[in-house]
């Protein structure tokens, strides 16, 4: 039994490694653009094809690792994934050597499946070894926090192996973040490959031949939350990405150091991890509903501040001075932290038996992180990265729609 419980925790360890290593490799090619546009002289929008190639790859892959985790357990996911992952970052890796943009975005395209993979595993694997009810969700409030941990150190490291000549950089500057990344996955996959998982579900063979499953789209609640997560893993995602550019360009931006740039993005991912233990904390005394209105209110109120307040205000960090118009949108992630765990909340409320269909179309939409992205930079590189934003606010405003009223269960007519 001891070994058994030592097993776990080994395991438990390993996902919460994964769980970092979704948020790093997801950032770091959020953060990467910045070299993109250095090496390869692309466009904001060109720039973000790696982050897309990412992002894309839930929409092909979200349902697929489900139906694979379904009929193969969790083990065989898992190191699945893991493998998938590798082969991505080393095919990174060969863009640099080549010189070749195009392989780069491959390479992004291959993480991004193995990030589907992970995300569609992880969550249930640590539930089970929980033993479901308040220590499996305990298991995975920590798993966020790793989450988060991950999302925050990718742009301060990039920051770093970049330095401040952000004109000079190259993918190979970044190698040594890579070896780490796949360091990491080969420990992972060394754990998992060796300890004894269970796998409840596959020794059951349920049949619904004989029972139709009601289906998440005949509840409207649920589709329109579905939009919301559409729309919010854009945000979340191209606010900082987008920011990276803004900091960093000579152009329409404000010409800081990669150092500099990486440092702010990392706040803005800290917040997001001091975000989610306070909504882990108000979770049993608030609502979904409240949480999600206050912070896409607050979140909007900050995103129009970063619009509207003139470059001319600023404060100082250190002997670097810059507009405070990036506090406001660095403070963002303070409020985008809950806002995934109140949506999915709302939107499968009532659903039964068509949860776990709903997790995964959920999954698939998760590809809004890339497209948004994408569409927010082609706005910059028409418009200006300040200009860009007014997606991010249309958005917001969305997701305040959703809180006050469209998150109110109701079903469709068949």
């Amino acid at each position: 039994m001891r070994n058994n419980k030592n097993g776990n925790m080994s395991v438990v360890g390993a996902m919460y490694l994964l769980y970092f290593m979704i948020a790093f490799v997801t950032n770091f090619a959020g953060s990467m653009g910045i070299v993109l546009k250095s090496q390869f002289a692309t466009t904001n929008a060109m720039a973000q094809l790696g982050t897309f190639a990412n992002f894309i790859a839930y929409a092909c892959m979200g349902i697929p690792a489900g139906i694979i985790l379904r009929h193969k357990g969790y083990k065989f996911t898992a190191l699945s994934a893991i493998g998938v992952g590798f082969v991505g970052l080393m095919i990174q890796m060969m863009s640099g050597m080549m010189a070749n943009f195009a392989i780069y975005v491959i390479g992004a395209l291959v993480a991004g499946v193995s990030m589907a993979m992970l995300n569609t595993v992880v969550n249930p694997m640590l539930n089970t070894i929980g033993g479901g009810g308040n220590r499996g969700n305990q298991l995975i409030q920590w798993a966020g926090a790793c989450n988060s941990t991950g999302g925050t150190l990718a742009p301060i490291i990039l920051g770093y192996l970049i330095g401040t000549s952000v004109e000079h950089a190259t993918v190979s500057d970044t190698y040594p973040a890579l070896w780490i990344a796949m360091a990491i996955f080969i420990v992972a996959f060394v754990i998992i490959f060796f300890t004894r998982i269970p796998e409840p579900h596959l020794g059951s063979k349920t049949s619904t031949s004989n029972s139709r499953l009601d289906s998440p789209l005949r509840h409207k609640h649920f589709v329109l939350g579905a939009i919301g997560i559409f729309f919010y893993v854009g945000i979340e995602v191209g606010i900082p990405n987008t920011a990276n550019l803004y900091m960093t360009s000579t152009n329409d931006g404000l010409a800081l150091s990669a150092q500099t740039a990486g440092w702010m993005v990392g706040l803005y991912w800290i917040l997001m991890l001091a975000g989610r233990f306070v909504g882990a904390l108000l979770g049993k005394r608030v609502s979904s509903r409240a949480m999600l209105m206050a912070s896409s209110a607050a979140a909007l109120l900050l995103v129009l501040t970063f619009m509207l307040l003139p470059t001319s205000i600023s404060f100082s960090v250190g002997s670097t001075s810059m507009p405070l118009r990036i506090a406001a949108i660095v403070a963002v992630g303070l409020f985008t932290s809950v806002m995934w765990g109140a949506i999915f909340n709302l939107s499968t409320e009532g659903l039964g038996d068509s949860t776990p269909m709903a997790s995964g179309m959920f999954m698939t939409l998760v590809c809004g992180g890339g497209i948004i992205t994408l569409l927010q930079n082609h706005m910059a590189d028409q418009w200006g990265y300040v200009a860009s934003y007014a997606i991010t606010a249309a958005g917001l405003l969305y997701l305040l729609f959703y809180a006050l009223s469209g998150s109110k269960p109701h079903s469709l007519n068949s």
